[in-house]
Order: C-alpha cells, then sequence, then structure tokens
C-alpha cells in the first residue's frame, strides 16, 4: 500500500514538473513574439511618421486652393492624414502592451494613485456635469505599485467612465481592505455595456470605438495582474459600469506603510 502511495506522488510530480516546463516554454515563446512584434510595429511607424508629416506639408500648401478639384484634393488628404494618426495611435498603444513585461515595483499607495487620476479629470468632469465620489479608505494598507504603468491603467479606466457620461452623471471610486488584500471599486451611471461587449471587453484590439485602438482595457488588465492583482467588471446598459481592482499586500505591511 505504501509503495503504491509513493508511486501516485511521483506520477503527480512528474505531472506537475510537465506542466511547469510547457508554462516556462510558453512564456519564453510569448517574450520572442512580443519583442518582435514591438520590434515591427517600431519599423512600421517610422515610415508612417514621415508619410504624416508630408501629407501636413503638402495639406498646408492646398489649404487656400480655389479650385473645386484642388478642394477635393485638400479634402481626401484630409481624411488620408487622419487615419495615418488613427495607425499612429494603434502602434503606439501596441508597443507599450508588447513591451509590458516584468515591473520595477515600490511601496506605495493606492490612495494616491487614483487621487491623482482623478485630480487630473476633476476639470472636465465639472465642465461635463459629473459628480465625483471619492470614499477612499484612510486606513488602507500599502501595496507594491509602479506609479506610472498603475496611474496609466487607471487613467484609462477613469477616461472610459467619463466618455460614457457625456450627459453627466456620477463617477465613485471606493478603496476597501479585502480578506486577501486592499481593493478599488470605480462605478460609473453612464450607458454600460451590451453582454457582448463585457465578454470581449479585454481581448486585444476589440473596440466600439470608431478611432479606438481596442487595446486600452487589455494594456489595463496586463497592469494589473502583472502587479499581482485581478480586475473584474459589471455593466448593465443604460445603468452603468463597475470595474472592481484587487490587490494582494505584502506581508507585515500595515497603514503606517501607506502614509
Amino acid at each position: 500500500m505504501t509503495q503504491i502511495v509513493h508511486d501516485e506522488f511521483f506520477m503527480v510530480d512528474r505531472e506537475v514538473e510537465r506542466w511547469q516546463q510547457r508554462a516556462q516554454l510558453l512564456e519564453k515563446q510569448y517574450a520572442e513574439l512580443a519583442q518582435i512584434a514591438g520590434s515591427l510595429a517600431h519599423e512600421i511607424k517610422n515610415p508612417l511618421s514621415v508619410i504624416r508629416m508630408n501629407m501636413e506639408l503638402v495639406e498646408e500648401d492646398l489649404e487656400e486652393s480655389e479650385t473645386p478639384r484642388e478642394r477635393r484634393v485638400w479634402t481626401k488628404l484630409q481624411t488620408v492624414h487622419a487615419q495615418c494618426q488613427r495607425l499612429e495611435k494603434l502602434l503606439n498603444d501596441f508597443m507599450k502592451f508588447a513591451r509590458l513585461r516584468e515591473l520595477d515595483l515600490e511601496i506605495g499607495s493606492l490612495n494616491k494613485q487614483i487621487a491623482m487620476v482623478l485630480d487630473m479629470y476633476e476639470a472636465q468632469a465639472q465642465s461635463q456635469g459629473v459628480q465625483i465620489n471619492r470614499y477612499l479608505d484612510p486606513e488602507l494598507p500599502a501595496m507594491q505599485l509602479e506609479p506610472e504603468t498603475l496611474q496609466a491603467a487607471m487613467v484609462n479606466l477613469v477616461k472610459n467612465a467619463m466618455e460614457s457620461m457625456e450627459e453627466g452623471g456620477e463617477l465613485t471610486v471606493i478603496t476597501r481592505v479585502t480578506p486577501v488584500g486592499i481593493a478599488m471599486d470605480l462605478i460609473d451611471t453612464g450607458c454600460g455595456m451590451s453582454e457582448n461587449t463585457a465578454l470581449n471587453m479585454f481581448s486585444a484590439f476589440y473596440t466600439t470605438k470608431p478611432a479606438g485602438s481596442g487595446l486600452g482595457l487589455p494594456m489595463a488588465r496586463k497592469v494589473v495582474q502583472a502587479h499581482g492583482g485581478r480586475i473584474d467588471v459589471q455593466s448593465q446598459e443604460t445603468q452603468g459600469t463597475k470595474f472592481t481592482l484587487e490587490f494582494p499586500t505584502p506581508a507585515r505591511l500595515d497603514s503606517s506603510d501607506n502614509k
């Protein structure tokens, strides 16, 4: 009997080892693909920038044109110029997405990061008729974070919330302690999302916006995961959307480290 149990544990160990080796191989292949894709995007971006700049120069030459033919050419150039700008934005977003790997983490405050982002949008919120409600737990424990990267993810979430409330509304941000760490809820009273959009919103290049790259939310999720966290969403059309970001807290850190 003892030998059978020993053999079963040995088989489990071998299976775990095989899965670990496979995961390491997949991670290496992903890193190589990300590097190649990032390099390719960079090579495309350079000539595209040259095309855009030359289009701008031609537009300037034709801006005061008087003949109908020249006006038609100018209009078409504007269309091409706009598409060049869109492609440049897409490539910039993609390069950020491809380059995100390991972060240089430091001890910091989640409250401070989201407060800085909300401050950035305060003026826009006032002009747009959006009320920002902040319920940030003053005793929230510290976490390991990379400020610039985490703020970029939060900016994307707040930006989406603001865009969903063009006619005004409320944006409520709550930070709280959880049994395993800390969390932040970002709740808007905007237009909400369809079930299909909610299912696909974290898929790269999926977007419902005419000028969107479809990389903002996948990037936000990738940033949260790189911080050891997770992101969930609940949404209902015409009612609003709630994003929840959950993060672990380092061992033996309390709220005194968060000040």
